[in-house]
C-alpha cells in the first residue's frame, strides 16, 4: 500500500474536498480535480476571471512534523511544475483555452480541527 496507510488516502481527499469547496467561496469555478497524466498529479485546477490557479492540498491531522505547506518541496515543486505544463500545452493545443489567462501556484494547508477542517490558503506559494 505505499507509505500512504487509507485513512491518509480518505482524510488527504476530504481535506482536497473541504479546499475546493473554500476555493469555490472565493468565487473560483473547479475545472480539475485529482488532474492527472503521464507525467504525474495537480489536485486541484481552479478558474476565476481570467485566472488560472494549480492548487496543491495539503493535509493534515497535526502540526507535528511541520506545517503542510512544508511538504512542498523543491521536487514536489518541480513535479507540480511539470503537471501544470503538460495541462496548458494540451488545453492549448487542443481547446485553445488559457491562453490569455494569468497563472499561479497556490498551496492550500487543511487541517483537522475538531469535527472540522482549518484552512490556510497561500498565493502564489512557489
Amino acid at each position: 500500500m505505499g507509505q500512504y496507510s487509507m485513512d491518509d488516502k480518505v482524510l488527504g481527499r476530504r481535506g482536497e474536498a473541504f479546499a475546493a469547496e473554500y476555493l469555490e467561496g472565493l468565487g473560483f469555478r473547479v475545472a480539475e480535480r485529482n488532474f492527472t497524466c503521464r507525467v504525474g498529479e495537480i489536485d486541484l485546477i481552479v478558474v476565476r476571471d481570467r485566472l488560472l490557479v494549480f492548487v496543491e492540498v495539503k493535509t493534515r491531522r497535526s502540526l507535528a512534523f511541520g506545517s503542510p505547506q512544508e511538504a512542498v518541496v523543491a521536487k514536489k515543486i518541480r513535479h507540480i511544475r511539470r503537471v501544470a505544463q503538460f495541462y496548458l500545452v494540451q488545453f492549448l493545443r487542443i481547446h485553445r483555452l488559457y491562453a490569455d489567462f494569468d497563472m499561479r501556484f497556490d498551496v492550500v494547508e487543511v487541517r483537522l480541527a475538531g469535527a472540522g477542517f482549518e484552512i490556510n490558503h497561500i498565493e502564489n506559494a512557489f
